[in-house]
């Protein structure tokens, strides 16, 4: 009896792809697993119910702890790719990585995804299954599918999704953030007002602003207000506390791996407050060349997340250089939320390279006199440079 494994959402196209594996590719038994990441536990609860009716076997597996520890070293190397906080691509890997793990165990002759040949995940979910030696079925890909159709083809077959021809939006939400694309949003010139969910409107957020406060460890945060939370119940608590103030809309235009650009909105409250604070704190802490190489490391390290490529030997190097720049990255930072903006207002550290006593226009530690010299050579071949195109051009 042949087996196919299918990484299922609960949405339209994984739940289409439930019935194609059988009528169009023959397999006997189709296995659904979704991977806990965060999800409202409603979306997880859906999501059982429908791979219980419809697929011969569902599996759920809970991975918020690996996901909340890949978040940890996100915010350590600031992660953002053009604007982005990579809550899905750096979700991805840890995702197939379980729904390998099912596959292994149920002796799967295949493993399928829902993902279109359009967009990023494709890559991201398929580098890790062929790093497992599987047989990789991507049914919307290969049958060439629109949304239309899979919306007809779900009315046909009594399949109950929540997607609509008038709401025909791709949502994908877990703990770090929620993204919506698709349907209207494909037209760049169109203004979203029924696709948030997580963040008020700026306008109607509190007319008074609020500070709070955030820890860090060794870059990582691990207190707010005070209060020591573990990674997953702070990052919940600040979503509610950015989400009211407005904080973390992000509406882009991205630039896909395969070369595409397409129209991406994200939600991302606690992200945006967190990755604001911790570089606030690195700038206390970190030197000026630290800062900027640190700046390098991070592009790359965004860019190969988002790629999918988190297997990548670079990855681990990136990573052990990030770490090392963290060792200093303790005290903690005030932040004030107003209206959509987060704005880091207080810091400290123990190692903060910043001195007042040194910094001061109201102290002598640093005999002024000194700067003249330094003066004096500062600019020089400008100068130089200067006087030569000058004389030249008489």
């Amino acid at each position: 009896m042949s087996k196919v494994v299918l990484s299922y959402s609960g949405g339209l196209d994984t739940t289409v792809a439930i019935f194609l594996l059988k009528e169009k590719y023959g397999f006997d038994e189709v296995i659904t697993v979704t991977v806990d990441i965060g999800q409202p536990e409603e979306d997880i609860r859906k999501a059982e119910e429908r791979g219980k009716k419809y697929a011969d076997k569902h599996y759920t597996v809970d991975a918020k702890k690996e996901f909340v520890e890949a978040l940890m070293q996100l915010i350590k190397a600031n992660g953002e790719y053009e604007g982005y906080v990579l809550g899905t691509a750096l979700a991805r890997p840890i995702i197939a990585e379980k729904v390998v793990e099912v596959a292994k165990k149920e002796g799967a002759d295949a493993i399928a995804h829902g993902c279109t040949g359009k967009g990023n995940d494709q890559l991201r979910f398929e580098n890790v299954f062929y790093q497992y030696g599987f047989r990789v079925i991507a049914p919307m890909r290969e049958l060439n599918l629109t949304r239309e159709w899979e919306i007809e083809y779900a009315k046909e077959k009594g399949i109950e999704v929540p997607a609509t021809k008038e709401k025909p939006y791709s949502i994908d939400e877990n703990l770090w953030s929620r993204s919506v694309e698709g349907g209207k949003l494909e037209d760049p010139t169109f203004i979203p007002e029924d696709i948030w969910e997580w963040t008020a409107d700026p306008k109607d957020a509190p007319d008074e602003p609020e500070i709070i406060k955030i820890d860090f460890e060794k870059g990582i945060p691990v207190a707010l207000n005070d209060e020591r939370m573990d990674g997953l119940e702070l990052i919940r608590k600040l979503n509610e506390i950015g989400g009211k103030h407005g904080v973390g809309r992000t509406d882009i235009i991205e630039d896909r791996v395969l070369g595409l650009k397409s129209r991406e909105c994200y939600e991302h409250p606690a992200a945006t407050i967190l990755i604001a604070a911790h570089r606030d704190l690195e700038r206390l802490v970190l030197s000026r060349r630290e800062l900027k190489f640190k700046r390098f490391v991070e592009e790359e390290w965004a860019e190969l997340v988002y790629y999918g490529l988190t297997n990548d030997p670079l990855f681990d190097a990136l990573n052990a250089f990030i770490d090392k720049t963290q060792e200093r990255v303790t005290g903690w930072v005030k932040v004030k939320l107003f209206k959509g903006n987060v704005m880091p207002v207080a810091r400290y550290s123990d190692f903060a390279l910043y001195k007042p006593e040194l910094t001061s226009f109201d102290t002598t530690a640093i005999d002024q006199k000194y700067a003249e010299g330094f003066s004096r050579f500062h600019g020089l071949q400008g100068r130089i440079y200067r006087k030569i195109m000058k004389k030249l051009s008489h």
